[in-house]
């Protein structure tokens, strides 16, 4: 007679969400660099391939667009399970970045950059939905948290380590790394996560796409928390596409010196993840992103009066960066938790709801720059976000956690 299987010690449990959540944060430093380093690095990228800068800055636009396809995935890691998305996300991550190392022509390229784009969208959802399925709601923003450092990670660590690479190798070096190390990241997570298996009733309903987000978009609290991520976006991306000039024009830094004030805005980011781990979770997620949201608000107001001397200046990005960050960091936590159901559709969703966010705030940061400079600037973020929280009060009115 076979003995029945005892289930796991506290300690093991411990020891196997540690490995989880570290093998994730390694992932999505990959995922995250691989997104960003493309900005900083044009001009050498478009040299390397012998196009002009503008001909790859259309790269960087077209692979904004992979946000929104990020809507058709996560109602398949609803349905299918989301370690399979996980997965296919580093799948894409692999294939992108070694396709553009080995064809190093601009087509190539702008395909691998695209996968490794499409990528991060897959993989971000289902990550966010398995561990709101999985990490009790009162630990849920110290988990995100640490995990979203690998944002912050990208700029601090990612980006310098790609330049060091570049430099000593070769433009080509990032892809072929990053493109072998997603593999070794598939095989990891196929070792310490595992796997949730959906049952044959859901997936059968995994391609039935009007199904499922029909109800999402009839329910006012999914629906306020689409419009607080795209007016939160717009809000960030107005200033961040002219923020450089900024400092260009108003104080005469260089790019050395607008490339140190990026390592600062990465720095402001790890600082708001890391009080998301430490204050979120006992102050209460909605109260946070609330408070967060207020507090990012009034930084954008006050820009304008920093813009006398380089420290201010500074320290209003720092301020700006900070807030924003400690506000999306618990909003993403509280928002694994407004749909059990539907958990990375709602993560697509929201993701999606930001892209576009981001391409009206990119459109529009150039023009307000120029019709007011950085008072018009400021002045117009500030406002945005105030919608961000009128939405955000407008969904969750009367929302009680199921």
């Amino acid at each position: 007679m076979t003995a029945p299987a005892q289930d796991p010690s506290p300690a093991d449990r411990h020891q196997h969400l540690t490995l989880t959540i570290g093998t994730v944060v390694v992932c999505r430093l990959l995922l995250n660099t691989a997104r960003r380093f493309a900005y900083p690095f044009a001009p050498v990228l478009s040299r390397g391939l012998g196009v002009s800068l503008t001909a790859f800055t259309s790269i960087i636009a077209v692979n904004q667009a992979t946000t929104l396809l990020g809507m058709f995935f996560g109602p398949l890691a609803d349905r299918l399970g989301y370690r399979r998305l996980m997965l296919a996300g580093l799948g894409l991550l692999a294939a992108g970045m070694l396709l553009g190392g080995i064809l190093p022509v601009y087509a190539a390229v702008m395909a691998g950059l695209f996968l490794a784009g499409l990528g991060k969208s897959v993989f971000d959802p289902a990550y966010q939905a398995y561990f709101g399925e999985n990490i009790p709601y009162r630990r849920r923003a110290r988990v995100i948290g640490i995990v979203e450092m690998s944002w912050a990670g990208s700029t601090l660590a990612g980006i310098p380590l790609t330049a060091i690479l570049i430099e000593k190798l070769s433009w080509r070096a990032p892809f072929l790394i990053l493109g072998g190390l997603a593999v070794l990241g598939i095989a990891a997570v196929c070792i310490l996560i595992p796997a949730d298996n959906r049952p044959p009733a859901a997936r059968s309903r995994a391609t039935d796409l009007g199904r499922i987000w029909l109800p999402l978009l009839g329910d006012r609290t999914a629906l306020g928390a689409f419009g607080f991520a795209f007016f939160v976006s717009a809000a960030n991306d107005n200033l961040f596409v002219v923020y450089g000039a900024w400092l260009e024009s108003g104080f005469g830094l260089s790019i050395i010196g607008i490339g140190m004030g990026t390592i600062l805005i990465g720095a402001a980011e790890l600082c708001g993840e890391l009080l998301t781990v430490g204050v979120a979770d006992r102050f209460g997620l909605k109260r946070s992103v609330i408070l967060g949201l207020g507090l990012s608000s009034l930084s954008y107001s006050v820009l304008p009066f920093c813009g006398q001397a380089l420290l201010p200046a500074l320290a209003g990005l720092f301020l700006i960066f900070f807030t924003l960050e400690f506000t999306i960091v618990s909003f993403l936590s509280l928002c694994t938790e407004l749909q059990p159901g539907s958990r990375a559709t709602m993560m697509a969703g929201f993701f999606a709801a930001a892209g576009l966010g981001r391409i009206f705030g990119a459109l529009m940061g150039g023009p307000v720059w120029l019709a007011g400079g950085i008072a018009a600037t400021g002045t117009v973020s500030a406002l945005i976000s105030m919608l961000a929280l009128g939405s955000l009060h407008w969904g969750l009115k009367g929302w009680q956690r199921r």
